[in-house]
């Protein structure tokens, strides 16, 4: 619920590349302040020199999310320099696939970190933040956008660490609007639920921590992974057109951000599913073909 970007402060999680990347370019080209955060430092060096070469004022700081008092000196430089912001993109985002019973604590850990714990530190840092500034300012407008998934609203399966973590965005979120309606008119929230964009989602495994390089992936895991690059890098719609699609949300004040509209029947068939007290539909319906080649590759590492 914004109407005006121009001079307002962006915050920007997974700023260095992705979602991240085109929101801040399109917050540079409507005037907006800029806090670039990311945990890869090249990238995020690459943004802030494109960034402040198109004439945006920059606060850029190599962050990772999942740790609270990082977090905390961040949301503390945001404010002293810049007051509350605008706009917060709670974005930065790991992948990680196998059978779930697979997955390492560390694994948990790690992606459970930084997909959902870095959406509760954003929330929680800067929505109080945005509050006192509406209470101070009755034309202050602010608005949130975390980023979930379509897997946020589905169960594929051989990904169930990533489908957790976006199910609790999905929901962290969506509380989160309910929450703010009942204490403001001037603060919202949106869910931004992507499918498969090209973007370096399905690379995470470039940012795993030091203490998990020795952690070796297991066969589901190297099979998750394959199909995700597979998925992800044959996307047709491209980062920079969801990134307006989340501008355009937050003038209109719309709740749900989806990439790929169309690919909603599959939310509905699991709704009704629940609804309905049937089992959980095949994931596969539309395309069997991927299933069949997935529970071969599966029983066949297994054998």
């Amino acid at each position: 619920m914004i109407s005006n970007f121009n001079g307002k402060t962006a915050v920007l999680t997974g700023a260095g590349s992705g979602f991240g990347l085109e929101c801040a370019r399109i917050g540079a080209r409507l005037g907006m302040n800029l806090v670039l955060v990311d945990v890869q430092q090249d990238a995020l060096d690459a943004a802030t020199t494109e960034l402040t070469a198109a004439g945006a004022t920059v606060l850029s700081r190599k962050v990772d999310v999942s740790s609270a008092e990082p977090m905390q000196a961040l949301a503390a430089e945001v404010q002293a320099r810049f007051g509350a912001p605008h706009f917060v993109f709670n974005n930065a985002g790991v992948g990680a696939g196998g059978l779930v019973w697979e997955n390492s604590i560390r694994d948990w850990e790690w992606v459970l970190g930084v997909n959902l714990w870095g959406v509760i530190h954003g929330v929680r840092l800067f929505t109080p933040m945005m509050l006192e500034a509406a209470k101070q300012d009755p034309a202050f407008q602010g608005h949130i956008v975390n980023t979930a998934s379509m897997a946020g609203l589905l169960t594929p399966p051989n990904m169930g660490i990533y489908n957790v973590s976006k199910h609790a965005v999905v929901s962290l979120t969506e509380t989160l609007y309910q929450d703010l309606k009942l204490v403001s008119d001037q603060v919202s929230a949106s869910v931004l639920c992507p499918y498969f964009v090209p973007t370096g989602i399905s690379q995470s495994h470039r940012n795993r921590p030091a203490d998990m390089a020795e952690q070796k992936p297991t066969q589901s895991q190297l099979i998750g992974q394959a199909m995700s690059d597979k998925a992800v890098g044959s996307g047709k719609v491209t980062a920079a057109q969801v990134a307006q699609r989340v501008f355009d949300s937050i003038q209109a004040d719309q709740f749900y951000i989806f990439s790929h509209p169309k690919a909603l029947g599959n939310v509905s068939d699991r709704m009704n599913a629940i609804v309905e007290h049937r089992n959980p539909p095949d994931p596969f319906a539309e395309r069997p073909e991927i299933g069949v080649g997935l529970r071969a590759a599966l029983r066949a590492g297994a054998a």
